[in-house]
């Protein structure tokens, strides 16, 4: 009997030790998994190199569009105040031509935790600054010489921190990278403003996949292409609504009515920048058979000065956009191209469209023509105008209603 309850305490704790055994290889097996999982959403960032180095990219891109380069800690006029971080970034995407190519930016994150699925996203498109490098709103720094104007949007952008939303800012191609900047090129700026939303979600696993996209002026024409190529180009993230404040549109229209401007206007450099633009996708535009005499002297100023300088009366702003091309100039080449640069797309997301009845450089008239060729492509078109608003001031007048927007088409916190 003795010996039977023996025999019998002994099955017991030779059983016990085996469970104990197998729940600590469970345990072991379990952790290895969890760390094993921790280390495949760990990326792994290269850190940037300082100063102006930074926007030179190495040798060797990689193949996939949307691949962040390496990041680093952005400074100057950068860094929103309602991030908990703000990162420059340099990640990669194709020319028109289908080249690879590097595109610089920023992305900011909210303060405190993120939401199951992480940060939704609004990644910006600015308005125009220029075409040259130290045009690009991320080499901003207090005291710039070459003031971008891009501080304008700070108040939105922090508010939609605020909001729950990481805000993501591309310079676009050319912008502070090798290389010109297409200006208003649709597909260009369209492919610069969707892969850096891959990219941020290789620098911070808790940026979602789900954004939206806003953009004013050249911005909000860079907005309505990028939601017209999104679904195809970056396939695995999913669009969810576009804000587009006054968007550039029509441009060939707009060209036609150059000869009505005869009095100086900061026009003729934006003019004269699309004129440049459009130069970056045909080598049939000869952009010295096009450009007056009066103007020609001040094309090479585009690729050191911004537009803020270029506007002044001393440089094109002084002279009236009438003077713009020379007498009998051949536009057989420039016309397609830009016709081609209408913002007119394609888009499953609801699409915002703010303006302002006062504003004289993007005229209502056209984004009112741009609204009924949305529409009539099947596209969900929303557009709100207001009284005695100028080109900027819509960005503040349209403020609360993109936000509501925002939240209605994918909430924040």
């Amino acid at each position: 009997m003795y010996a039977h309850a023996s025999s019998l305490h002994v099955r017991k704790a030779v059983a016990i030790a085996v469970i104990g055994v197998a729940m600590l290889f469970a345990f072991v097996a379990l952790t290895q998994r969890a760390d094993a999982k921790a280390k495949v959403h760990l990326p792994v960032v290269k850190k940037g190199p300082k100063g102006l180095a930074f926007y030179k990219p190495p040798k060797g891109l990689p193949k996939q569009h949307g691949t962040l380069i390496w990041a680093r800690k952005a400074g100057g006029l950068v860094p929103l105040t309602d991030a908990k971080s703000t990162k420059l970034v340099l990640y990669s995407s194709r020319t028109t031509q289908g080249a690879k190519d590097a595109i610089s930016g920023s992305v900011s994150v909210p303060k405190g935790k993120p939401p199951k699925g992480g940060w939704p996203v609004i990644t910006w498109a600015h308005g125009t600054t220029g075409v040259a490098d130290v045009c690009a709103p991320s080499r901003d720094f207090a005291g710039n010489p070459n003031v971008t104007g891009e501080t304008y949007i700070n108040n939105d952008l922090n508010a939609w921190l605020r909001a729950g939303y990481a805000v993501l800012r591309t310079d676009y191609e050319g912008l502070g990278t090798p290389g010109k900047h297409p200006y208003l090129i649709g597909t260009s700026e369209g492919r610069s403003v969707v892969d850096i939303v891959a990219a941020a979600r290789q620098l911070d696993p808790n940026i979602s996949k789900r954004y939206l996209i806003a953009g004013h002026s050249q911005g909000g024409h860079a907005a309505l292409f990028a939601a017209g190529l999104a679904s195809s180009w970056q396939p695995k993230l999913k669009l969810r609504g576009t804000v587009a404040f006054a968007p550039a549109s029509h441009l060939l229209d707009q060209a036609s009515l150059l000869p009505l401007l005869t009095s100086p206007s900061g026009l003729t450099a934006l003019a004269t920048m699309i004129l440049d633009g459009a130069s970056t996708q045909s080598s049939a535009i000869n952009i010295n058979a096009i450009l007056s005499d009066e103007v020609l002297p001040f094309y090479p100023l585009l690729q050191s000065q911004c537009l803020g300088r270029l506007g002044q009366s001393d440089e094109l702003g002084g002279i009236p956009p009438s003077h713009l091309e020379r007498s009998g100039a051949d536009l057989s080449a420039l016309n397609p191209v830009l016709a081609a640069m209408n913002p007119a797309v394609k888009t499953a997301a609801p699409i915002l469209i703010p303006q302002g009845e006062s504003d004289t450089t993007v005229f209502p008239n056209f984004t009112s023509q741009l609204k009924d060729e949305l529409i009539g492509l099947g596209d969900q078109v929303t557009y709100k105008t207001y009284p005695g608003t100028d080109h900027v001031g819509v960005v503040t007048a349209g403020e609360a209603d993109a936000l509501a927007f925002f939240q209605q088409m994918l909430p924040g916190r």
